[in-house]
């Protein structure tokens, strides 16, 4: 009998590790409540800009691979746990997506020279920032939720805008660590303070206001955040 019930112990199939998307999806979805889904993959060669090679998704031209959303439409992006385990249990490495907006963050992006910078100049007013994604191209700042009709009145208000900024509101996506897409590996440069609750978020107007500033103060009287 003892070696009968040693022969199932052998032969138990063990449990599959989890992979450090899912791990990342799992503390968005469950723990911070922001809507995440799968991203489309890049395929081998992506990242070397290798023709016909660049991403899962069913555009062989897609200019962006693995940078947005497997599914277009971004309605399926959820905070359901069990939902967000099934696609990562399918697709381990799928790109972690985050749908900005309602009630999810949304962010201010930049070239990533130009964000480097940014964060400097940010740093050297004594300017509070949330957490901040970057990839070998961009660098994302992010912020507490706004309305398109808000982020329309403050952009009127400016006489100018660093004409290298993105906004990522309702209905966007931002691309979330650890995951990897066609232009490289995507990482934190200032990570979420750690513990169970949301990370912190500074208010658009704030930091669009600092990113104006910074970009007009240029000794030359240009601007730093072009590049």
């Amino acid at each position: 009998m003892r070696e009968i019930l040693g022969r199932r112990r052998r032969h138990r199939p063990r449990r599959k590790k989890s992979s450090a998307q899912l791990d990342a999806a799992l503390i968005c979805a469950a723990v911070w409540k922001w809507p995440v889904l799968p991203g489309a993959t890049p395929a081998a060669g992506a990242a070397t800009g290798e023709r016909g090679r660049g991403c899962s998704c069913p555009d062989p031209e897609c200019a962006v691979p693995g940078a947005h959303p497997f599914d277009p439409g971004l309605l399926a992006a959820t905070t359901d746990e069990r939902m967000v385990r099934w696609w990562w249990t399918n697709r381990p490495t799928a790109p972690l997506v985050l749908a900005t907006g309602g009630g999810a963050p949304c962010a201010l992006s930049l070239p990533a020279v130009a964000g480097a910078r940014a964060l400097t100049a940010l740093d050297g007013m004594g300017l509070r920032l949330g957490p901040v994604v970057a990839t070998p191209t961009r660098w994302s700042l992010l912020v507490s939720p706004y309305t398109l009709e808000r982020l329309g009145e403050l952009l009127h208000a400016k006489d100018r805008v660093p004409s290298s900024l993105r906004f990522h509101g309702e209905g966007g996506y931002l691309i979330l660590p650890p995951s990897e897409v066609g232009t490289g590996q995507v990482r934190w440069e200032r990570a979420p303070e750690a513990g169970d609750a949301a990370p912190w978020l500074p208010d658009v107007e704030t930091v669009l206001d600092a990113l104006v500033e910074a970009s007009n103060s240029a000794p030359d009287g240009g601007s730093r955040l072009t590049y």
